[in-house]
């Protein structure tokens, strides 16, 4: 079946679910819609909002894992469409919930620095405010790889070292290797650095 039918069927369906109370299959749903979007007819902000009204729904029935991944799905293309505060807000919330769970708590970190790369790129200042608070909220964060990598970046741009920026990023890659989300967000913030706006775009 073609993408716009199936869509149409779908959207059908997920309204039927409504008055019905049955919330989880509306969601389910939602993120099978959001996936159409996002793959087949490549419209993200469509895709965001199926995602977004997903997480609703399994937050009203307390299924706050399954919202956050929806939730982490809509930080992570809202940041793609520079929409970073829209980002920040949903991996510090994310963060947040996760950190007391003993079985949760590694990813975090991870959070907590998607959310710093988010204010880095907005304002340098913003980025070293945001690492602190976390450290603080987060004692763990601070003996993380990423809050080492953060630091380190900082410095190198408040230094316009684009060199030491390079070599940092490529450190980290060594041992944990960099997905595409975290490269285009590295790369956003090396131009930033005086004299690589017109570099090759390279963090290697």
């Amino acid at each position: 079946m073609t993408p716009l039918p199936a869509l149409w069927m779908l959207e059908m369906l997920t309204k039927k679910q409504i008055p019905k109370g049955r919330f989880t299959i509306a969601a389910k749903h939602h993120i099978t819609i959001a996936e159409i979007y996002e793959t087949e007819l490549v419209d993200i902000e469509k895709a965001i909002a199926h995602y977004e009204q997903s997480a609703d729904y399994y937050k009203g029935e307390e299924s706050n894992s399954s919202a956050n991944k929806c939730l982490l799905k809509v930080a992570a293309y809202a940041a793609q469409l520079e929409q970073y505060q829209k980002a920040i807000e949903i991996y510090e919330q994310v963060g947040a919930n996760t950190m007391d769970n003993p079985l949760l708590k590694y990813s975090a970190k991870d959070y907590f620095f998607k959310a710093a790369l988010c204010h880095f790129i907005v304002d340098e200042l913003n980025a070293k405010l945001a690492l602190e608070k976390y450290e603080e909220m987060f004692p763990a964060f601070t003996d993380s790889r990423e809050c080492k990598l953060l630091k380190k970046l900082l410095e190198a741009h408040e230094e316009q070292n684009s060199e030491a920026y390079t070599e940092a990023v490529k450190e980290f890659d060594s041992i944990s290797r960099l997905d595409q989300w975290l490269t285009t967000m590295l790369l956003r913030i090396k131009k930033s650095i005086q004299g690589d706006g017109e570099g090759d775009g390279d963090l290697k």
